[in-house]
């Protein structure tokens, strides 16, 4: 599926950003970095092993970054799986939970239960930035369209708040 995604819409590049309850005060600079180059990604994604999804993809060749400090996307080059950028997450939020059935892991949006994460896959997540906690995708959970689940994971709140994709969580971080 070659589904266009509205980047810009949510990352105007005119001055002053937008800022509401999802939108943190920006300071100076922090707007979006050059894209990469499809070379660029190509190679990320042959560092890590995988193809990464397209709304994510897509992304990067829009820019490569964007934001400073704890509200921001990463750079092609710090991009890394958590167990090997972020080990001392994955230790910390590494606790024996009840096995969470599909039925209650696969809802997402209002009704979705913050509580109701699968721990195990944690380790195999990419950090893909930070947003007063860490911005993720999990490979585990894909839609048949190659788009893999994300999660915002922050230390204060219950669990993670996922979505079905990297387009639906920026969608939901960046529109007030």
């Amino acid at each position: 599926m070659n589904t266009s995604y509205g980047w810009s819409d949510l990352f105007p590049e005119e001055e002053p950003a937008a800022q509401g309850p999802h939108q943190p005060p920006l300071p100076p600079g922090h707007g979006l970095h050059p894209p990469a180059d499809e070379l660029e990604v190509i190679r990320l994604e042959e560092r890590l092993g995988v193809n990464l999804p397209p709304s994510y993809r897509q992304f990067l060749l829009y820019s490569d970054g964007w934001g400073v400090e704890e509200y921001s996307l990463w750079p092609v080059a710090e991009v890394g799986w958590l167990r090997d950028v972020a080990p001392s997450t994955v230790e910390a939020w590494s606790v024996s939970t009840d096995e969470v059935p599909d039925d209650l892991y696969f809802v997402y949006g209002k009704e979705q239960n913050n509580h109701a994460i699968r721990m195990e896959y944690l380790p195999d997540t990419l950090l893909v930035g930070l947003w007063d906690g860490d911005l993720l995708l999990n490979p585990h959970v894909m839609t048949p369209d190659g788009e893999w689940e994300a999660w915002l994971l922050a230390a204060w709140m219950p669990g993670a708040e996922r979505h079905r994709s990297f387009w639906d969580l920026m969608k939901d971080l960046c529109t007030p």
